[in-house]
């Protein structure tokens, strides 16, 4: 007999819980928890394309830290220009929209470490251009973000929470329906075997394009996002570090899973703020600079020997040790 499948919530009846959680969390965390709830949101948004990209099409990405600042730096632009947030919002997903397809097309005809090789490079060239041009970007001081304040009756943590979860909900729902659908198993397909899918009436090419496409908008929005957070955008703030955390988190937390990528985004923010306070109680400046990386990489190396599924697949080993055990 064909084993049963466990039945699985759909993806809308999670979302709405999820954002019935969030809500109630930002009424009992304190403003600083509530921002790091809405890091975490941001976050999230750029790691589960990530892993859709990675997980489900089987491409390799360096180069996300450098779309999230393109989105940052064209929220940036349109924010300060016009003033309207819903409208800054649209420019930076198109735009990094745009700049995901030309890169997917150059990728659609890349493997392994050719197209790391691009990504990569990607990711070293975009700062780079912010820093030069100094009358469009500022250089390194970076653009000052012009934002409305929130309405008086809710402190700005909140409303910010809101807001990263309220697009980390909706890019979750959009990529969870893709996947479900025909071009979740084109991606599948893809990832698995090239000449099998081919030989099926998939088209290799454009499946890879459309993924990375559709990964390169949620990376827009991440960075649209943290430019709201910050208040601010800076080349520092996407060094090429930021590229590698993101793929060491959606490994960490299960490649090709959304409740990965959800364990992906909250290691982004706990690693580091932990890391932080580790450093600054040994009063070591240098320490502080790598033991984020140090930390990530250890984390890394255990997970995956205790859980080569990510930590996504911990609670389904766990089902499978009970019912041998039974």
């Amino acid at each position: 007999m064909p084993r049963r499948r466990g039945w699985r919530p759909h993806p809308v009846i999670v979302v709405l819980a999820g954002a019935l959680i969030v809500v109630g969390l930002t009424y009992v965390l304190p403003p600083f928890r509530n921002y790091q709830l809405a890091t975490v949101g941001a976050y999230l948004c750029v790691t589960a394309g990530l892993t859709v990209l990675t997980g489900l099409n089987g491409q390799l990405s360096l180069g996300h830290g450098a779309l999230m600042a393109t989105g940052a730096y064209t929220l940036a632009l349109t924010q300060n220009k016009f003033e309207n947030l819903p409208l800054s919002f649209a420019a930076a997903i198109a735009v990094t929209t745009v700049a995901g397809a030309i890169i997917g097309l150059a990728a659609a005809r890349l493997r392994g470490p050719y197209l790391a090789g691009l990504t990569l490079a990607v990711a070293i060239v975009v700062p780079s251009v912010a820093s030069t041009f100094d009358e469009t970007f500022n250089s390194d001081q970076g653009l000052s973000v012009m934002l409305n304040p929130p309405p008086e009756q809710f402190p700005m943590e909140q409303w910010q929470a809101w807001l990263c979860w309220s697009a980390a909900l909706i890019v979750v729902l959009l990529l969870a329906l893709l996947s479900r659908g025909r071009f979740g198993r084109d991606m599948r397909a893809v990832r698995d075997d090239e000449t099998a899918a081919k030989l099926a009436g998939v088209n290799i090419a454009r499946t890879q394009v459309l993924a990375f496409v559709a990964s390169a908008a949620c990376a827009g929005v991440a960075g649209a996002l943290f430019a709201v957070l910050a208040q601010s955008v800076s080349p520092g703030a996407f060094p090429l570090t930021l590229s590698l955390f993101l793929l060491m988190a959606i490994v960490i937390g299960g490649l090709g899973s959304l409740f990965g990528a959800l364990w992906g985004a909250l290691l982004l923010v706990v690693l580091p703020a932990l890391s932080q306070s580790v450093s600054e109680q040994a009063g070591s400046q240098r320490l502080e600079g790598n033991l984020a990386l140090i930390v990530f990489g250890v984390v890394l190396v255990v997970v995956m020997l205790a859980a080569p599924g990510g930590l996504a697949s911990i609670p389904s080993r766990i089902s499978r040790m009970l019912r041998r055990n039974r």
